[in-house]
């Protein structure tokens, strides 16, 4: 018998943190977010939260007194912090996960040793070290990326044959560096895949993401892409999550190449921007199944029930027009303060029809 946790404890204060804390609410449940940051949008919607430093052992010994159970809605929490918080409550997704999630050279051998094929990459210390991959690839270009801590294109480049290696390296300014091939794919894909504390997992349908300046700009789904892929898709999702014993939500990008086949891209161990559509779309989004999953209670449904598109509103995408606001559009305004270029400040949500067996 597993106790259903009343109060979860969620590290990161983001708008993910936000949409979970209203998820937890449809349930009866409550959240308390813990983040340095004082302009946490999750601030304005959870039950109480705690503004501290990751490493304020205090505070964090509070936060631990004051809930059931704890899970994260972003990967860059420092494991120094989870490592304390652990020594009296279970997290989840489990923190093995999380250090793959965090380094992505242990993340691309991780996807590999578990049969999920990604593009080839090496690490790299040195331009040398870019010369010799791009030889033995037999290739003439690639991408230089930090291990830790890039996202929405930062911390990483494009590099090709020709130019200065060395100059490179030393532009993103890190001593841990990957390097991967780089790959003429048709599309990008992703899966969502919840597993609950009692062993069962489920996939949302794989959806299709278009990218502005490296950061997801919308998401279509189902995905326009053949049956076989999006099977092939959910498939290896669901390994992943058997294999490293998911407790909560993780997203899984995937290359699609010109010739159908799949490549993973990244891995994110919570609910993720390409899966807000099935907040409209579903009868239990993303946010719930984390929720649902962490807290010890059986996952919902993933089957949708109408198909959706999802745009990012970056920046002064906000100021909505009246027509925004009349259409037949859902509108999330995460309540960010200051609104900076590129910086995710809402989405909106539109349904298009109704979802027939057939788009699955």
């Amino acid at each position: 018998m597993i106790d259903t946790a009343k109060t979860i404890g969620m590290l990161g204060g983001g708008q993910l943190g936000r949409m979970a804390a209203q998820a937890a609410h449809r349930l009866g449940l409550q959240v308390i977010s813990y983040d340095p940051n004082p302009d946490s949008p999750a601030f304005q919607i959870c039950a109480k939260s705690i503004c501290a430093d990751w490493h304020d052992e205090k505070a964090l010994q509070d936060f631990a007194s004051q809930i059931d159970v704890i899970t994260y809605e972003f990967e860059n929490v420092p494991i120094e912090t989870l490592s304390i918080l652990s020594k009296t409550k279970q997290v989840y997704p489990k923190i093995n996960l999380l250090q793959i999630a965090q380094h992505r050279l242990s993340e691309k051998t991780f996807l590999n040793e578990t049969d999920i094929p990604t593009a080839r990459f090496k690490p790299v210390a040195i331009g040398e070290d870019i010369k010799t991959a791009l030889q033995e690839w037999d290739s003439t270009e690639g991408v230089l990326k930090t291990c830790r801590m890039g996202y929405d294109g930062k911390g990483q480049r494009f590099v090709k044959v020709g130019e200065d290696f060395q100059s490179a390296i030393d532009s993103l300014n890190s001593n841990d560096l990957i390097l991967e091939d780089k790959i003429d794919f048709e599309n990008e894909i992703s899966v969502i895949v919840a597993r609950d504390r009692f062993g069962t997992s489920k996939t949302y349908p794989p959806s299709l993401n278009e990218h502005k300046n490296h950061i997801l700009h919308k998401t279509i789904a189902p995905a326009p892409i053949d049956k076989s892929i999006k099977n092939e898709a959910q498939n290896l999702a669901l390994r992943l999550a058997q294999k490293i014993e998911l407790i909560g939500v993780l997203a899984i990008e995937f290359f699609v190449t010109k010739d159908g086949t799949l490549l993973a891209n990244e891995i994110a161990p919570r609910p993720h921007n390409s899966g807000h559509w099935t907040i409209e779309a579903c009868s239990c989004s993303q946010f719930e199944q984390q929720i649902r999953a962490v807290a010890g209670l059986p996952l919902g449904s993933t089957a949708p029930h109408s198909k959706a598109e999802m745009v990012n509103l970056l920046g002064d995408d906000i100021i909505l027009g009246k027509d925004q606001y009349t259409a037949n559009n859902s509108i999330h305004n995460y309540g960010k303060k200051e609104i900076k270029p590129g910086r995710k400040m809402g989405h909106i949500t539109t349904l298009q029809g109704f979802w027939s067996s057939s788009d699955c």
